[in-house]
């Protein structure tokens, strides 16, 4: 097991450069594609708090007031993401360019388990045109809501600001560098280990005595051209002094 892996370790180092080649070329492709098609993208949040409208005499919180705020969140969950809020957002903001249903397609409500607040967040290519949107949904929610339900219970917490909201969310440039990189060594090494497999050249000693069976009685060393220049160069040399020396026998 050991020397089979010494063998891919030997095989991957002779294709160190492959592996390197692989990896600028998947990088250069991830950074050219983030330059010229990716867009940034921002997400911007509102927060507001389902509460009972009514209070007991001494100011203390009742519990089943609060449970039945509770209850109630799914209800206004519901009811953030219809035409009645989404309707008159976009009437009030038209240089948004969304109709109703693109905007109600885009917006999410969540909120946590008995807990009375509720998240609005969408994710836009601007950090001002996201801020824009969850602020006018939660004061137009908070608006209509006394109308829909007959009660005023719902107070804004907190508003998005543009400002808090302009890191973008989706995958960064070093994200999507990492990505490409891991791709690359993906990619290489198993490009490299089929180049192997499909490989019948016999390479070494070690290979002719296991193919073979039998023992290598002599071998051939690698030849460079520069050792077949330096021997062409004693060769001539050589050459021309047993020239000179016949001549001075003479």
């Amino acid at each position: 097991m050991e020397s089979e892996i010494k063998i891919y370790f030997r095989i991957l180092l002779k294709r160190l450069w492959f592996i390197c080649v692989m990896a600028i070329l998947f990088c250069g492709l991830a950074g050219a594609y983030d330059y010229l098609y990716s867009e940034p993208v921002y997400e911007a949040n509102s927060k507001v708090i389902v509460n009972s409208s009514r209070q007991s005499d001494d100011s203390k919180l009742d519990i089943n007031e609060m449970n039945s705020d509770l209850m109630i969140i799914d209800t206004y969950k519901e009811i953030i993401a219809t035409p009645a809020i989404m309707g008159k957002v976009v009437a009030n903001h038209s240089e948004l360019g969304l109709n109703t249903y693109q905007l109600i397609s885009q917006v999410k409500v969540t909120s946590s388990s008995k807990s009375q607040i509720m998240s609005i967040s969408i994710q836009q290519s601007s950090p001002e045109k996201a801020a824009l949107i969850v602020n006018s949904i939660a004061e137009v929610f908070k608006e209509e809501i006394p109308k829909i339900m007959s009660v005023d219970n719902v107070t804004i917490l907190s508003q998005a600001d543009a400002f808090n909201s302009s890191q973008p969310i989706s995958p960064s440039l070093t994200t999507k560098l990492a990505i490409a990189f891991i791709l690359s060594l993906i990619v290489s090494v198993g490009m490299i280990l089929l180049w192997e497999y499909f490989d019948d050249s016999i390479k070494t000693e070690k290979e002719v005595m296991a193919i073979l069976d039998k023992p290598v009685l002599s071998t051939i060393a690698r030849i460079k051209k520069s050792d077949l220049k330096k021997s062409a160069h004693r060769s001539q040399k050589s050459s021309v002094n047993d020239a000179v020396q016949i001549s001075l026998n003479r």
